[in-house]
């Protein structure tokens, strides 16, 4: 037998013609709630039925927080979700995403076309978003004046900071003229020159929402000059207002902490900020004492009376030395003098003229030394140890040598 197939394989390949149908993939399915059963593991299963027919159903427990009821049974509803296939059971079901109520499902139907059409014109590009200003000082609120979302937005701003203005515009929220008079509230903060402008509501159904989804606000927040916080709803609330708005805050609450900044936790940062500026001065002035200490060391090394008074010392240092090597050097000639004195002692002829010898010597100052050179009658000068004799000679008397 050919092309024989098992079940699994059957399942498989039917499970794959759903998931490649696109239409099945996204669908929206009206009916009527029946065998609601909530599971401990948190997914819900049911059945949609209508005169016609019954189509099984399931919501995980991770799609549920977008559903804002507990479902009953005889409610009437919108299921958006895609189809596809149990293998197991070889039976089909819808896969649910949302769930809201009928009554709801053409103003949801009107929601998401709106919002097709925005986005393709641009509303949501991010390139259009302004910057929230870090500093506000004069907020301004859009909301009904009474009610929880104004409560909460003013709580939280006197809180975190008691010197920021708050200007309340008292806009209609809900019903008819509502989205005329959020649209007028943000023109005529926008003219109050405020710094961002919050707009909001307490949370509710999309029809008490739905004057946040009407194009006049969102083209009203798009063309404000002043950066917009929206603020509608509950967390898992979405309307056209958070799509244009520059920034959405899940809560009226979490607009005004995000509109707001908190006063003491600035003055916190403000101390620390003056306790780190004034160690680092403290530190810089220290370093410039030893910095200008040791300049101060260096040009006193550098002064002139400096360099003056080392040159000073170093002549005395020369005079003395000069003053020792001169004394040395005196009495080392003064030794020497005394040895060549005892020397010409030796040699001078006093010595010998004190030892009983005498000088000899013509008038023309010849030294005399032989009779050979003396003639009568001639005139002599006799040196002696204490004066001198002039004579002529008389006599002449030559001695030889055998004789001496």
């Amino acid at each position: 037998m050919q092309n024989v197939y098992t079940v699994k394989q059957v399942n498989a390949y039917i499970k794959n013609m759903f998931t490649q149908d696109f239409m099945l993939n996204r669908i929206y399915v009206k009916g009527e709630i029946s065998n609601c059963k909530y599971h401990t593991s948190g997914h819900i299963y049911f059945s949609l039925k209508d005169q016609s027919g019954t189509i099984a159903c399931v919501m995980f427990a991770g799609s549920r927080s977008g559903l804002s009821f507990r479902m009953q049974e005889g409610q009437q509803v919108v299921v958006l979700g895609s189809i596809s296939v149990y293998e197991r059971d070889g039976k089909y079901q819808l896969y649910a995403k949302e769930i809201i109520l009928d009554g709801a499902g053409l103003l949801y139907e009107k929601f998401e076309k709106l919002k097709k059409d925005l986005e393709e014109r641009g509303f949501f590009a991010s390139e259009y978003k302004q910057p929230i200003p870090k500093f506000a000082k004069r907020v301004g609120i859009v909301t009904a004046p009474t009610g929880a979302a104004v409560r909460d937005i003013i709580q939280v701003s006197s809180r975190r900071n008691p010197y920021v203005q708050l200007i309340l515009y008292p806009a209609l929220v809900q019903g008819e003229g509502a989205a005329k008079s959020i649209a007028n509230g943000i023109k005529m903060l926008e003219a109050a020159d405020v710094d961002v402008i919050i707009v909001g509501r307490g949370g509710g159904s999309i029809e008490d929402l739905w004057a946040f989804n009407e194009e006049i606000v969102a083209r009203a927040i798009f063309d404000c000059k002043i950066p917009i916080i929206s603020a509608v709803g509950h967390q898992t609330d979405y309307t056209i207002a958070d799509y244009v708005s520059d920034l959405r805050a899940p809560t009226p609450s979490a607009a005004a902490e995000l509109a707001v900044y908190e006063y003491m936790g600035t003055v916190e940062v403000m101390k620390e900020y003056e306790g780190r500026l004034r160690r680092n001065i403290t530190q810089k002035i220290e370093m410039t004492r030893q910095i200008s200490k040791q300049k101060q060391l260096k040009l006193k090394m550098a002064h002139p009376r400096q360099k003056l008074n080392e040159k000073r010392q170093m002549l005395v240092d020369f005079e003395q030395r000069i003053q020792i090597d001169f004394e040395r050097c005196l009495q080392s000639r003064k030794h020497k003098f005394a040895i060549y004195v005892e020397k010409m002692k030796g040699l001078s002829p006093l010595a010998k003229l004190s030892s009983g010898y005498s000088y000899v010597e013509d008038l023309s100052h010849h030294n005399l030394k032989s009779v050979r050179q003396i003639a009568l009658e001639d005139k002599l000068r006799i040196y002696m140890t204490d004066g001198i004799v002039n004579a002529t000679v008389t006599q002449i008397e030559e001695v030889t040598s055998d004789e001496q």
